[in-house]
């Protein structure tokens, strides 16, 4: 299928010269011809045209006025202008009030005006390129935004219509446990609860998520002392007894300075990334939790632990583990989870201009992430 032509208006009051920028272009462009101002009105409200080829020097109506009045028919169409006159004003004119890509001095080169009709045609087919990956980008934006009330409707739902039966099932459970049970109803009932436990805990992780995504997590951000920040203390019992259950240790190593964080959310993150690392590390190894200021005015923690069943790390692993829902038994030796956990850790450093990072080397596994030193306390290198 052959492509149509692009249009170019040529603009003179000597018929001559309109037949002589016809042969000009006729093979190549599609060509139309106007001997007045006029008339080359009532051609553009007929025709799509891409570039307007207009004479200065005209009767009734100069080539400026004409290519002014062009824009409102034709506001993307590339104007040229041929003036026999060396008038730095007239050039001046057409350019603040007619727009023209370039103007041209008569008598013109044939060579130098075709070059500059064929550059004329590449920039107008650059501009609908542009228009078209910006209305791409604003339908983009606005499936974005889509997204966003989703999850906003997603958090209200949760709230109300999970939540609150959750929490009568758990409350009955509860007032069922004071009860006289014999063994059978006692080992059911624990299982109820343990149940309800669990879907208690990813429905609390998968709020925090959307509400970090959304920017709804609000931060109290402080100057935070980093061996306080980052201590031993932040082990919960759960973390405890699952390290205690592989004998895997803890060493914290923190360098002291001051740090600009919220103290909840950076010990929330560290704390999920430390239950990680004592569920993946080898057996009878130890996790190091390193604390340390690094280029940039930043302060990095990284924690490393053995696993030399670890896969390799890649761009692709990496988004793979910070997909939310990700289970992988093969390579994550997943055992319970929602796969919420490095998710929730990636978007709440997002909130301060962080990231997780992964590095594997040998049969060592590290996942850090920086924050910001206090700069009134250390300058930025």
């Amino acid at each position: 299928m052959e492509l149509m032509k692009h249009a170019i208006l040529c603009v003179d009051d000597e018929a001559d010269n309109v037949d002589a920028l016809e042969r000009l272009f006729r093979a190549k462009y599609q060509v139309l011809k106007a001997t007045s101002g006029q008339e080359a009105l009532k051609l553009l409200d007929q025709n799509r045209v891409t570039v307007i080829i207009s004479d200065q020097r005209m009767p009734q109506m100069t080539g400026v006025e004409f290519l002014s009045k062009s824009l409102k028919s034709h506001p993307d169409a590339i104007r040229i202008l041929l003036t026999g006159f060396a008038d730095i004003e007239v050039v001046v004119e057409a350019i603040n009030s007619g727009r023209i890509y370039r103007y041209v001095s008569k008598p013109w080169d044939p060579v130098d005006l075709v070059n500059a009709v064929d550059k004329a045609v590449e920039r107008f087919e650059l501009g609908q390129e542009l228009v078209v990956k910006n209305q791409r980008l604003q339908e983009a934006l606005e499936e974005l935004q889509t997204l966003d009330q989703a999850k906003n409707q997603f958090m209200v739902l949760v709230n109300h219509e999970l939540k609150t039966p959750l929490t009568a099932m758990l409350s009955f459970a509860d007032l069922l446990a004071e009860t006289k049970l014999d063994e059978d109803q006692q080992r059911f009932l624990s299982r109820i609860k343990q149940a309800a436990h669990r879907l208690q805990d990813m429905i609390n992780d998968a709020l925090e998520l959307v509400s970090a995504e959304t920017q709804q997590t609000k931060l109290d951000l402080k100057s935070l002392s980093t061996p306080t920040l980052f201590t031993r203390e932040i082990i919960t019992e759960s973390i405890q007894q699952l390290a205690t259950n592989r004998h895997v240790d803890f060493d914290f190593q923190i360098e002291n300075q001051k740090v600009i964080g919220d103290e909840r959310v950076l010990r929330n993150v560290l704390r999920r990334l430390l239950h990680n690392a004592a569920k993946f590390a080898d057996k009878q190894t130890r996790v190091s939790i390193a604390g340390r200021s690094v280029a940039g005015g930043l302060y990095e923690v990284a924690i490393t632990n053995l696993a030399k069943t670890s896969p390799k790390i890649d761009d692709h692993r990496v988004k793979q583990l910070l997909k939310p829902f990700t289970l992988n038994e093969n390579s994550l030796n997943h055992s319970t989870g929602n796969g919420l956990g490095l998710s929730i850790c990636h978007a709440l450093l997002k909130l301060h201009h962080s990231q997780l990072r992964f590095a594997a080397t040998g049969d060592e596994v590290q996942v850090s992430f920086q924050v910001s030193l206090d700069p009134e306390i250390v300058s930025t290198p």
